[in-house]
């Protein structure tokens, strides 16, 4: 479970706003919470993801240096790495919810949820795509598609758990070594559907003529 104190997060989704989607109560049924984060510097950028169950389980850390030209493709591609490891390790009818703290790529994300939903209408406002993530947008959408459900909360970059991960790779190396769990949580006990036998024939009352 996760660390006694620090929210989940689920805890952190359920608390941020979703950009062009209303929260619907159900909201923490999500299967699966993705907190990614992308950063860039002239010594260097980094990527970070974090990928948790419901419950709090840690499934996936990462946290790699990468050659990026700015702040935005270093958000984007590092989205795209954590949808992509999500991607390999669940069904298709997965519910995901992801944390981001870059304003635009939310809202791209949640346009293209919606737009997945209704190809004919497309999203309910134009994307506003940085020229150089193209291919990850691109990657990312089709990531989008393949889910039963995803959206995205925004929440404050001092919030985001991914954000260590991507800021100081070199010192975060470590969970890069660490085992993937590939695990899906039990489902809501108002999910379940509870099946009751039929009665036994030796509890049925014998009438007169047996």
């Amino acid at each position: 479970m996760a660390a006694y104190g620090r929210p989940t997060l689920r805890d952190l989704f359920d608390e941020s706003p979703t950009p062009h989607i209303a929260h619907p109560p159900r909201t923490h049924h999500r299967d699966f919470y993705i907190a990614s984060d992308g950063s860039f510097s002239d010594s260097g950028g980094g990527l970070g993801v974090i990928i948790e169950t419901r419950d709090g389980e840690r499934v996936a850390r990462r946290s790699l240096p990468d050659d990026v030209p700015d702040n935005n493709v270093a958000e984007y591609r590092a989205l795209h790495l954590g949808l992509d490891i999500l991607d390999a390790r669940t069904p298709k009818n997965t519910r995901v919810g992801v944390l981001i703290d870059h304003d635009d790529l939310a809202a791209n994300v949640n346009r293209a949820t919606i737009a997945a939903k209704q190809p004919t209408i497309g999203p309910p406002h134009p994307f506003s795509i940085p020229t150089m993530t193209r291919y990850h947008w691109r990657g990312i959408r089709a990531r989008i598609a393949g889910f039963q459900e995803l959206r995205a909360a925004r929440i404050d970059s001092g919030e985001n758990p991914a954000h260590p991960l991507a800021n100081a790779p070199e010192q975060y190396a470590h969970v890069n070594r660490e085992p993937d769990r590939c695990m899906l949580p039990p489902k809501p006990i108002e999910e379940t559907v509870q099946q009751f036998p039929p009665p036994s024939r030796a509890n049925r009352q014998r009438h007169a003529s047996d």
